[in-house]
Formats: structure tokens, sequence, C-alpha cells
């Protein structure tokens, strides 16, 4: 395993509308695909290495050293795959701001279109975003 530190600038802002765009059908294109090769569990592999993920970034277009990359691709991926996510084996829920307050009943929401009880996942939810 690599280890390491990177020190990324901090912007302010939020991505263009036309990358945004464009990020969300790059990253429902390789969502799609690696889950389709390799399956869920190895896409949340993938999404969860911190170098893939900033590698993944940019990919999608956005700017290798910008502080704004995890929130922005987490941003895209989750748009990138609403109504897509029985098919993929794997939701996201939540964001930043007041797009978080919304987890608990995106959770919810999620279990029953994969009519799984999910339960833990928003007690989990919620002790964590008490943190």
């Amino acid at each position: 395993m690599k280890t390491g530190t990177m020190n990324l600038p901090l912007h302010g802002g939020k991505a263009p509308y036309w990358l945004f765009t464009r990020m969300k059908n790059l990253s429902r294109e390789i969502i799609s695909l690696v889950v389709s090769e390799y399956g869920a569990a190895e896409m949340l592999k993938k999404l969860s290495d911190p170098l893939w993920f900033q590698a993944f970034g940019c990919v999608l277009g956005f700017d290798w050293h910008s502080s704004g990359v995890t929130t922005t691709v987490c941003g895209a991926v989750k748009e990138s795959i609403k109504g897509l996510e029985k098919d993929l084996g794997f939701f996201v829920a939540g964001g930043k701001g007041r797009t978080s307050r919304k987890t608990p009943q995106e959770i919810e929401n999620a279990a029953d279109t994969m009519g799984m009880d999910f339960s833990n996942l928003v007690y989990s939810s919620k002790i964590v975003a008490k943190v």
C-alpha cells in the first residue's frame, strides 16, 4: 500500500455547469463498465482508494490539484447513477450543506428500492453526522 500526503490549494466556488455535466456523463459510463466487468464490490473498493479516486477525478476532467475534487466527484457519481442503483448494486446518499440533511431519507428510499433493511445505515449516518 502506498502512503504519503498531498497538499492541495483551497479553491472556492463550484465546478462550472458544463464541466459537471460532462463529469456526470463520463462517470456513469465508467462506473457501468467497471461494475459490468468486476462487480459492485470492486467499484466501491476503487472509489474508497484515495489515489484511484484522485485519478478518477482527473479522468473526469476535474483539476488534479483542486481541494474540491472529493465533493465534486462524489456529487457527479451520485447524480450519474440515479435510476441505475438497483442494476449497479449500490447507491450514493448524502452530500454537503442542506443535501446532507436528506441522507437518512435517501438511505430509506434506497432500502425500499432494493428491498432491503438499511436501518443500521440510517442509524450509523445519524451518529457519524454528530461527530
